[in-house]
């Protein structure tokens, strides 16, 4: 049986019990420039590189404010994310006006979620073809979730997504344990390092296509972006950092060689989306 007789309709299962069309849509996520997040007791940090289509065009922005305690990073569908942030802040803000309080960023994430199985289970519309990092604070404390196109929604003390995440995520499970007693400062400062390690090619990371998000205990989401961003690179650029820059050990750097290879094999693919995703 070819794998295309089952790939041209959402609703359609494969004979392995798989929904093709939202797996498709979970590739889109990977071929998205990357985005990570990071929590500890207090705050939760989000990191994001920005692409660029041409040098005559500006950066795309990933990091998108919902409400006060709520903001996300994208990896994907641009357009995607607008819309599901758009509807994500009319939630926040429909739940204020009738509660008089900030929305619980858990049920937030359990309708989001219902909100993309919706489109994986009708023939009318297509899945979403997003991921979303939701970094937020609430009674009970930072979260970091992650959301996916298939409806499933994880939660995680540190996460990244997007094309190269890989390198990322490997020096994210190094210290996300020690992450739990960090300032504000030293949490931002592993998010730049995670995120460093994510940069493909010759490129490097740069106050005009690096991000940051911090929301936390009485402080509201906000951005770190161009010149503010710049110290915190100056202290990663004195530290001679990176995800890649911890060789502890040789398997270490051998596990690394290899994901940068099989990383630099997607890149082809990844600038023929490079238009529609962000």
């Amino acid at each position: 049986m070819f794998r295309n007789q089952y790939d041209t309709d959402v609703t359609v299962w494969s004979p392995e019990g798989r929904l093709l069309q939202v797996e498709y849509a979970m590739e889109s996520v990977k071929q998205g420039s990357a985005c990570i997040g990071i929590r500890s007791s207090t705050h939760c940090v989000l990191g994001a590189l920005k692409r660029s289509v041409s040098e005559l065009s500006s950066h795309q922005k990933k990091l998108l404010e919902i409400d006060d305690h709520v903001g996300i990073g994208i990896a994907g569908l641009t357009a995607d994310a607008r819309s599901l942030a758009k509807w994500m802040r009319n939630e926040c803000l429909n739940h204020k006006y009738v509660y008089g309080t900030s929305m619980p960023v858990g049920r937030m994430m359990t309708d989001l979620a219902d909100k993309h199985q919706r489109t994986t289970q009708t023939y009318v519309r297509r899945p979403y073809g997003v991921g979303l990092l939701v970094a937020a604070y609430d009674k009970s404390g930072p979260h970091l979730y992650q959301s996916c196109p298939s409806g499933n929604i994880y939660e995680y003390y540190a996460s990244a997504i997007g094309a190269r995440s890989q390198s990322g995520r490997t020096y994210l499970e190094k210290v996300y344990e020690e992450a739990a007693g960090c300032t504000k400062d030293e949490l931002i400062m592993h998010a730049l390092r995670a995120l460093a390690g994510c940069v493909g090619g010759d490129s490097e990371l740069t106050k005009e296509n690096g991000s940051i998000g911090v929301v936390g205990k009485d402080e509201k989401f906000y951005l770190i972006e161009g010149d503010e961003l710049q110290p915190y690179l100056d202290r990663l650029e004195l530290e001679g950092g990176g995800a890649g820059g911890d060789d502890d050990d040789d398997d270490d750097s051998e596990e690394e060689k290899e994901e940068s290879k099989e990383e630099g094999a997607e890149e082809a693919k990844e600038e023929g989306a490079e238009a529609m995703e962000t």
